[in-house]
């Protein structure tokens, strides 16, 4: 096994990123079941939005030469009407919300706005602006504009803005498979009894749930036992994947078999070790064409890398162009005082505009609380002891805090 190394933060964080440069697969998928899939084809306006002009509001229309005339009502038009008329003098239309306007008419007026007459006339006040109501045909898009580029990733608007075109399939690019492993013969199931001596598999589970908060899914295949040959044959079926995830098994100990079994399938790493704590035991790599991420055995260290490596190596993999964690900026609500010379991964809680750090950054990399009591991190430079308190720092939300 290679001794472990000392990569710095964005230099691991940049050489992952490298890792994604495959052409991906695109397929057709209904659009009703396309959320948080990423568009691979750019999709144009294929009809003006709105497509043809109408009434805002229900009302009258009018010609604005007639503003602050008395006018008889010719018609009545609905939604959905077709209906071309022309205005005589001093005439005007009643006119529902939605429903096409004659070309003869360019303002409408509020039903409220104008006085109702006998005889089927209708006052129209003089304060109305020319135009007023009037929606334009193309005036929120027109024709061959572009709805999306490649790479958007598609939500709830980007559904509403499909289905105005017409449009019941999209082109996006096929999910990534991806496996997740954890090892260690000491690790028991949620689902089985687990003695004083042995552990509960929390990395798989929380792992899974956090892909599954971004948008990806993960097949979950088990724990690999702490034994060389095993791993080995592990690893050899798992070739098919284009994401495989491990947790545990790549520190110094002497139990710790999963790069050695990696490097036996051919698996070339561009770093096993990071100068950040917590999770320096982390390694990434390629193994033929697929991509290897070890994480390290403990939780906390194992949750927080795979936020801040993989969610943005997977979307950059999937094809979606906004990847990376957005940063904010926030003040520290107490001075902090750090390690230097190493990348410092801080937890903490972000509410109206203050980091509170959970539990004075006094935790370990074996816990499960801190995740759950924070909403943030922090990420310092090397170069960082102290923090004080008020100092303007950058901070990443976990998703759901926001």
């Amino acid at each position: 096994m290679q001794k472990l190394t000392s990569c710095p933060y964005n230099e691991a964080q940049k050489l992952s990123l490298d890792l994604a440069n495959a052409k991906l697969l695109s397929e057709w998928i209904p659009v009703y079941n396309s959320l948080e899939r990423v568009i691979a084809k750019g999709v144009t306006c294929k009809k003006d939005l709105p497509s043809f002009n109408n009434s805002a509001l229900d009302g009258y229309a009018i010609n604005y030469k007639d503003i602050g005339k008395k006018l008889k009502i010719k018609e009545t038009i609905f939604a959905g009407d077709s209906f071309s008329g022309i205005l005589e003098e001093n005439e005007c239309y009643k006119i529902m919300t939605g429903a096409k306007i004659p070309s003869d008419a360019d303002t409408i007026v509020a039903f409220e706005n104008a006085e109702i007459l006998e005889d089927n006339f209708v006052q129209i006040p003089q304060n109305i602006k020319k135009g007023n109501a009037f929606r334009v045909k193309g005036e929120e898009i027109s024709y061959g504009d572009t709805l999306f580029s490649d790479g958007t990733i598609i939500n709830s608007s980007c559904v509403a803005l499909l289905a105005s075109q017409g449009i019941s399939q999209v082109e996006v690019y096929k999910k990534l498979s991806i496996a997740i492993f954890s090892t260690g013969n000491e690790l028991r199931e949620p689902w089985e009894s687990a003695n004083e001596d042995e552990i509960y598999n929390v990395n798989s589970s929380s792992l899974i749930a956090l892909f599954e908060e971004y948008g990806f899914k993960a097949d979950y295949c088990g724990v690999i036992p702490d034994n060389l040959e095993q791993s080995k044959a592990y690893f050899q079926k798992m070739k098919s994947y284009d994401f495989l995830v491990t947790t545990g098994g790549i520190s110094m100990g002497e139990a710790d078999f999963v790069e050695d079994a990696l490097l036996y399938n051919g698996l070339k790493s561009l770093f096993h070790g990071i100068n950040i704590k917590p999770g320096r035991p982390t390694m990434i790599g390629k193994m033929d064409n697929t991509i290897v991420a070890s994480m390290p055995g403990n939780p906390l260290a194992a949750y927080v890398n795979a936020f801040l490596f993989l969610i943005p190596l997977l979307k950059k993999l999937q094809g979606n162009n906004d990847f990376e964690h957005k940063k904010i900026k926030a003040k520290i609500a107490k001075e902090l005082k750090l390690k230097a010379k190493r990348t410092n991964l801080v937890l903490g809680n972000f509410k109206d505009g203050l980091f509170n750090v959970t539990m004075n950054n006094k935790y370990g990399s074996g816990m499960i609380t801190p995740i759950f009591k924070s909403n943030a991190i922090l990420i310092t430079s090397n170069e960082q002891s102290l923090i004080c308190k008020n100092e303007e720092i950058e901070i990443i939300l976990f998703k759901g805090s926001f």
